[in-house]
């Protein structure tokens, strides 16, 4: 390995035909810069999909009414029904697995025209009505003010927090909001806090950021909404699979409202669990993608390495010849050979290696220079793109080995030249 005449025989050949060289170098370069821009990319986008729902509860699920699809007790098919305050109270009574259940009422006849005034400026938002609850499955932060309290609920005051653009277009920029009053729907409500989502990515009901939230119970007897529920959250115990949850609520929402048990589409719902779990396996089989097609597009580069090396051999077949009369073991031969290729290898894929690495840097700087320019707009389903330490080493290792599989071929093909045959060669 240290034998300064080999690697000045190395560099030789390598000056001696430098187009050939390059060529042969560069299959290796671009499949490692194939293979580190791609998982980089894969990362990417993995960190900005999970950076938008980081904090979001992933053992919820979320569950509404439907119209039924099969005539039942004298009903007929296409009914419609409601959720009520009484369900929520049964499903607390009925199903212990649940850890944390938020009824929501979403007030999609309230967002007619500009619905919200303050004093002269006035904007189209939408309208929710929330338990302190929701907040545990929907974590958000509080840039002023507080979150809807029990206190709000039981006496069903008349205050709501706001998302960040209501408050940009309500208030002004550092105006602290807290006690101001704005107009809903014709009723005002006094400002208790502005939230900052947690998970900008994840919009349940409503643009989190254009949304006006009410104490639930405030909603309901202001606006005439009696004791319907929209839909409700629901987070499962530790160790319990939400599934199951959904399993048992439903039966009890059937039951209630006298639907059929064939009749599961009559009951809407989403098990965000499952979807999490879709989403992973998503993702990994985006990193196997890029690995088979990156490690692929590597071999690719070594049987052009291995190809190039065997056109060596056969030049070198008299000098090799040589060697041998004059007593070069095989090991000696094989280790010249093998020496090369792991070393063009290996430098074609550092470089390669650098330059993907360059390019995500690049691009990190610039998806942060736009962020970091946008007005209030931070949702990005791209952040950090990244190879890790791990990855590094592991390309480094493969370039390694895939070098000496490149050179392995040729190095044993040299060793059964006869010495004899090799020295008539021309």
């Amino acid at each position: 390995m240290f034998d300064r005449d080999r690697w000045q025989e190395i560099f030789n050949a390598i000056k001696k035909n430098k187009l050939r060289s390059v060529l042969t170098a560069f299959g290796v370069f671009w499949a490692i810069f194939m293979l580190i821009v791609m998982t980089g990319s894969g990362n990417g986008l993995k960190n900005g999909i999970t950076e938008g729902v980081k904090d979001f509860a992933t053992n919820s699920a979320f569950m509404w009414s439907e119209n039924t699809t099969v005539a039942f007790e004298g009903f007929k098919r296409g009914r419609h029904w409601m959720i009520t305050n009484d369900d929520i109270v049964a499903i607390k009574d009925q199903v212990p697995e649940v850890e944390v259940i938020s009824p929501r009422l979403n007030g999609w006849n309230l967002r007619s025209g500009e619905n919200v005034v303050r004093g002269k400026r006035s904007a189209a938002f939408n309208v929710m009505g929330d338990y302190p609850t929701y907040k545990k499955i929907d974590p958000c932060t509080m840039p002023y003010g507080r979150y809807i309290n029990d206190e709000d609920i039981r006496l069903k005051r008349k205050v709501c927090i706001i998302g960040e653009k209501v408050y940009e277009i309500m208030f002004d920029e550092g105006e602290d909001p807290v006690g101001e009053y704005i107009r809903v729907n014709g009723v005002y409500f006094m400002v208790v806090g502005v939230f900052k989502s947690n998970n900008p990515q994840i919009n349940i009901g409503s643009n989190k950021k254009e949304t006006v939230y009410l104490p639930f119970t405030s909603m309901q007897q202001t606006f005439n909404y009696g004791d319907q529920v929209h839909y409700f959250g629901i987070t499962a115990k530790e160790g319990v699979k939400v599934s199951k949850v959904i399993d048992k609520i439903t039966p009890i929402l059937q039951k209630n409202h006298k639907i059929s048990p064939e009749d599961p589409d009559a009951v809407g719902k989403v098990d965000i669990e499952n979807q999490i779990q879709t989403m992973f396996y998503i993702f990994l089989g985006i990193d196997i993608l890029i690995w088979v097609v990156g490690i692929g597009t590597l071999i690719a580069g070594a049987v052009g390495i291995s190809n190039i090396m065997l056109v060596i051999v056969k030049e070198r077949t008299k000098e090799i010849g040589i060697q041998r009369a004059i007593g070069a073991r095989p090991a000696v031969i094989i280790g010249q050979l093998l020496t090369e290729s792991v070393f063009l290898t290996t430098i074609a894929g550092f470089i390669g290696l650098a330059f993907g690495t360059f390019v995500l840097y690049l691009v990190d700087a610039g998806i942060d220079a736009s962020r970091a320019g946008a007005t209030g707009e931070e949702e990005t389903f791209f952040l950090n793109p990244e190879i890790g330490l791990p990855l590094a080493l592991s390309a480094l290792a493969m370039l390694i080995f895939v070098g000496l599989i490149a050179g392995l071929i040729p190095a044993m093909k040299a060793i059964k030249i006869k010495p004899i045959e090799a020295l008539r060669h021309e």
